[in-house]
């Protein structure tokens, strides 16, 4: 097993392979090897596709022709098992669509694959990928390479597991209220959830919950974030909510964040927050601050009012539930219990509901007057680092807090459809990467990514887990 290769960025192996310093089959086989190796003690990778050697065979072939090729052009990518990919089962992490197959790719995969990346296979998620940890009836639970005691996370736990583990170095996650930026935490690498509507999400399900819906990209650097999302970005005139903004080219984000205004925030209306996390938000606002950003701390007092865990409870629980009653309606014995147990309580009332659309609207209102003043927000990601697989309560230092408290800094920026940014920026007692969040104001992707690159370079880790080589 070639774990050099299998560690490179995608923006690195793209360069080798283009140069012919590398070749598309050699990455692809190497990436295999290690998914045969290291894929059956974590299971992330839960459909594999079966043409990915082919697909590498004719790249090599492109190459010797001296056809024109894309940006990533011979590079493996995975994508959580909700994204459809044409001729691939896509389960959605659920019995009911275990024999599902799309005839058509979603946007953000068929424009990956447009620039030349070779599809290795579908990563796990929980039920119709509504949770925030990874498994499920058809393929089992989903183990953090940090720990296998530990969750990865949800919904795009498998995805971040599969590139921590080095069984891919890019995929295509989706977040609703934590799904991309709590597994990258939990798991030590990067991921990036956009403006709602940069990506376009066709081909992405659920569909519901789409004004708060986002799909996007992770990684195990910033340079790769940025180069996938100026390949995934752009309306496609199907998303009704894909926003007709400019396609940006995100990858000039090197040198210092000069200038840009951070206030930092390491627990407020998040909290409670466990002291090492809390740290790790002070050290990378430190660490900003001597980058040559202007840095202080801000009180968002005004927020407690309006925590995005219960307005999105609502929102999200009663939205959820009318978009899968025809889906599930006779055919509930094939829903897992944990599912079925989320899907048979009283849902709110329509007084509750209208109440937290106006909630929802009211947060909107004091994020952006905090962007009036500030660039970026800096603040933890999750509350705690991974916990324990269907962990009944989390422990904060001592305090202990309901499980859902892990989505406490995350589910707001759905909420606003603000961009944000996980990266791994600490490690715990035990041993887990802690990840720290940046947050931008709509479509400012540059900036969050720039200060999110800046704070890489800066910290130097390798984030390798302790799976087998």
């Amino acid at each position: 097993m070639n774990e050099e290769i299998c560690y490179s960025t995608a923006t690195e192996l793209a360069q080798r392979i283009r140069s012919r310093d590398l070749s598309p089959v050699e990455v692809v086989r190497a990436h295999l090897e290690r998914i045969d190796a290291v894929n059956p003690a974590l299971n992330a990778i839960v459909t594999p596709a079966e043409d990915a050697l082919h697909r590498a065979k004719d790249a090599e072939a492109a190459l010797v022709r001296g056809d024109a090729v894309g940006p990533l052009h011979g590079v493996p990518f995975t994508a959580k098992d909700s994204v459809d990919i044409a001729g691939i089962r896509t389960t959605r992490g659920s019995r009911l669509f275990s024999d599902h197959v799309p005839d058509a790719d979603a946007v953000a995969a068929a424009r990956l694959k447009d620039a030349g990346a070779i599809f290795m296979g579908h990563t796990n998620v929980p039920e119709f990928v509504f949770w925030f940890e990874t498994d499920n009836e058809v393929f089992g639970r989903t183990q953090n390479p940090w720990n296998m005691d530990r969750t990865p996370g949800g919904s795009s736990g498998g995805e971040a597991a599969a590139i921590a583990a080095g069984l891919s170095p890019l995929g295509i996650g989706s977040d609703v209220g934590c799904s991309i930026r709590l597994p990258a935490s939990y798991c030590g690498i990067v991921g990036l959830k956009p403006t709602q509507g940069r990506v376009p999400l066709t081909g992405h399900w659920p569909e519901a919950l789409l004004r708060y819906m986002h799909v996007g990209p992770m990684a195990r650097t910033v340079g790769d974030i940025a180069l996938a999302l100026s390949i995934m970005s752009g309306p496609d005139g199907l998303d009704p909510y894909a926003v007709p903004v400019p396609v940006e080219k995100f990858e000039d984000i090197d040198g210092p964040p000069l200038g840009l205004r951070v206030g930092f925030c390491t627990e407020g209306p998040f909290g409670p927050v466990a002291a090492e996390v809390q740290d790790a938000v002070a050290v990378a606002a430190s660490t900003l601050s001597g980058l040559g950003c202007t840095v202080e701390p801000v009180s968002l007092d005004a927020w407690d009012s309006l925590p995005g865990q219960d307005i999105s409870l609502t929102i999200y629980g009663a939205e959820v539930t009318q978009a899968l009653e025809p889906i599930i309606t006779g055919r509930e014995d094939q829903l897992s219990p944990a599912i079925r147990a989320r899907l048979s309580g009283p849902g709110p009332t329509a007084r509750e509901y209208q109440q937290a659309l106006a909630d929802c609207e009211r947060l909107r209102a004091e994020v952006a007057k905090y962007f009036t003043k500030y660039d970026l927000l800096l603040c933890p990601m999750g509350v705690v680092p991974a916990h324990p697989h269907r962990a009944e309560e989390l422990d904060v230092d001592g305090e202990l807090v309901p499980p859902r408290n892990a989505l406490r800094a995350a589910v707001p920026f759905d909420l606003t459809g603000s961009p944000a940014i996980s990266i791994p920026f600490g490690w715990s007692s035990e041993g887990l990467p802690i990840g720290v969040q940046i947050v931008g104001r709509h479509f400012d992707e540059r900036s969050v990514l720039k200060a999110a690159a800046a704070l890489e370079t800066s910290k130097g880790d390798a984030m390798r887990p302790p799976l087998p080589a």
